[in-house]
């Protein structure tokens, strides 16, 4: 298998993932699946990690499912199940903050991609296109699920029924995303923003995205519980003494994740 297609890097306690096949807008086969798949996977079991870093190499982010070789019709929802479907959960599963650089177009199955994570920071000249329905599909990899979140019922539906493209600002505005900037400093905002979440507190940060998984589907009732059995671990962590014993003498904390 290729180390190539998607490029790992690791340090400040980031792990940085580069989607790597920019001659067709690091559009995914099979063979980049379970590279990405593995990275995630590797980098979320580590400790030293505390954050993770997703962007594209080239002028795009991510187009989706290659296409381009494949054959038509078939038994897309297998397809889903073994692969996009495990991208998805993968990422939202993932008790660490995720930073997405989106630098160019992403499109399809690759604008969820982007959505999914916790943070999304776009280059002005960046896009979102729900592009299924040009080819008379429907939306996957959780567009259904998480557009109407972000963006309302009404917005939801003109991005998934008109395949039409949403330029980063509008989708700044819409509050799809975090943050836009110019593309010269999309890389300096972005890691600026993952090493800053590396050096907090990893535990309330991955139970904090717990509990806003949840909170989608949860009773009132049901996510103070949740809330209640967070804060009870999140209470035992070393950086939860750190940050008490800073604030008495008011000091900057020293996380450590642990």
């Amino acid at each position: 298998m290729s180390q190539d297609l998607v490029l790992v890097e690791e340090r400040e306690g980031v792990g940085r993932l580069t989607l790597n096949r920019p001659d067709v807008l690091n559009s995914f086969n099979n063979e980049m699946f379970d590279r990405f798949l593995e990275a995630v996977e590797s980098l979320g079991g580590k400790p030293s990690v505390r954050a993770l870093l997703l962007t594209g190499a080239g002028r795009a982010f991510c187009a989706g499912q290659d296409i381009a070789g494949g054959s038509l019709g078939g038994d897309y929802g297998d397809h889903l199940e073994r692969h996009w479907n495990r991208l998805a959960t993968a990422l939202r599963s993932l008790e660490k903050p995720i930073v997405c650089a989106v630098n160019g177009v992403a499109a399809g199955a690759g604008a969820n991609v982007a959505l999914l994570a916790d943070f999304v920071i776009a280059a002005e000249e960046a896009s979102f296109l729900q592009a299924f329905i040009n080819i008379g599909l429907v939306p996957d990899t959780g567009g259904t699920f998480i557009l109407p979140r972000l963006a309302g019922h009404a917005r939801a539906t003109a991005l998934l029924m008109l395949g039409e493209k949403l330029p980063a600002k509008q989708a700044y505005e819409w509050g799809l995303i975090y943050r836009v900037c110019p593309l010269a400093s999309l890389e300096t905002e972005a890691w600026a923003l993952a090493t800053r979440l590396a050096s907090m507190p990893t535990t309330a940060l991955g139970l904090t995205k717990r509990l806003l998984n949840g909170s989608s589907t949860n009773s009132l009732a049901a996510q103070l519980a949740a809330e209640a059995e967070a804060q009870t671990i999140a209470g035992h962590t070393a950086d939860h003494t750190e940050g008490v014993m800073a604030f008495r003498e008011k000091r900057k904390p020293r996380f450590t994740g642990r």
